[in-house]
């Protein structure tokens, strides 16, 4: 998908100068000579490296992680001679390896049910300029936020879930997002997602959990925060799998709170931390920052 310049008034265009910018990311069986390998193939490739960063979970046999993000004329046109070359260095180290252009903007399907702070601050970052995705639109179960998204000249679809009838509502939000969409945000959108969703976007689903997993998975994590006297909460975005809350982690946070906060203390401070959250996870995998490794990440942060 190429970079496009919304003419939405709400939305300032995306800043120029990213279609020259590439990013390997690459993890494989650690070895010596990695990172000599990737940069000399860049080097004669004529690219400038502007980006590194590694990871090994263990320099005698472990899985090595790298993200090198760099610079090279006109890469959208080179770009698919540049993967068949590379392809030849990634053999010899078992890589698992892709080339992420940052001039292909992403496009985002934002999922809500009623609660519009998560919502809110992807709104707000995009109009800033912190977050360089586009969002598409806004898919709810719940007709309560239609007015607030028109405002932002978003395209809202209302697609109710009725008891039973999860398979069909599903197949309506499938269709919209066919071919259009390459990640899905749930922002608070408060529906468990079934095994043949995921499967269309398999680690491009981002959850918010409004408490710091893996405490309180499931429903209503305040009330039961209260009720065990904790003095932290906090929120977790994750990638959704079929195991409910206990997909990769990409980002968590925490507050400290006390005796004197009930029940709604504790979601009115949730709620800032799950927008916070929730807000760097979206950026991180946007900006291509995450690498799955099992029920694991790594972020390049």
């Amino acid at each position: 998908m190429d970079l496009k310049q919304p003419q939405n008034p709400f939305w300032p265009p995306i800043a120029n100068g990213y279609q020259d910018i590439g990013c390997l990311l690459i993890s494989c069986p650690d070895r010596p000579g990695i990172v000599a390998a990737v940069s000399r193939f860049l080097f004669e490739q004529g690219a400038n490296i502007i980006d590194s960063d590694q990871h090994s979970t263990d320099p005698t046999g472990g899985t090595f992680f790298m993200r090198v993000e760099f610079q090279l004329p006109e890469l959208i046109k080179c770009g698919a001679a540049l993967e068949r070359a590379f392809a030849q260095i990634a053999a010899p180290f078992t890589m698992a390896w892709r080339l992420a252009y940052a001039g292909r903007v992403k496009r985002l399907a934002l999922f809500v049910s009623k609660g519009e702070h998560a919502l809110f601050e992807l709104l707000w970052r995009r109009r800033a300029g912190d977050l360089r995705a586009e969002i598409a639109m806004v898919i709810s179960n719940h007709p309560d936020l239609e007015r607030t998204v028109a405002a932002w000249e978003i395209p809202f679809h209302y697609i109710p879930v009725e008891k039973n009838k999860k398979q069909e509502a599903e197949a309506k939000q499938l269709a919209l997002m066919e071919g259009k969409i390459d990640l899905v945000v749930l922002a608070r959108y408060m529906q468990i997602i079934s095994p043949d969703f995921i499967r269309h976007y398999p680690n491009r689903i981002i959850n918010i959990h409004h408490s710091f997993l893996p405490a309180f998975v499931g429903a209503d994590p305040y009330s039961r925060a209260y009720e065990r006297g904790v003095k932290l909460i906090g929120a977790t975005a994750h990638y959704v799998t079929e195991a409910l809350d206990a997909g990769p982690i990409i980002e968590q946070d925490v507050q400290r709170v006390d005796h004197r906060q009930g029940v709604e203390d504790l979601r009115r401070i949730g709620r800032y931390v799950e927008r916070m959250v929730l807000a760097r996870a979206v950026s991180w995998h946007v900006e291509d920052r995450v690498l799955v490794h099992g029920n694991k990440t790594v972020v390049f942060s």
